[in-house]
């Protein structure tokens, strides 16, 4: 005899099958690694700090 298949549960595993490797295919072409983000956010706040230090302020 064969095994029974949920018909139901096969078309919901496969719709998440296929929503799982859109949002792959997202995230490799958008996405962001948290280490490229926490280096941009470094690299920003540096950034500004340099340009405020070099702020002229009269009084």
């Amino acid at each position: 005899m064969s095994n029974v298949t949920n018909l139901r549960q096969a078309r919901k595993d496969r719709a998440r099958a296929d929503k799982r490797a859109a949002a792959n295919e997202n995230a490799a072409k958008h996405g962001r690694s948290k280490a490229q983000r926490v280096l941009d956010a470094t690299q920003n706040a540096k950034a500004k700090k340099k340009l405020d230090d070099h702020r002229f302020e009269e009084e």
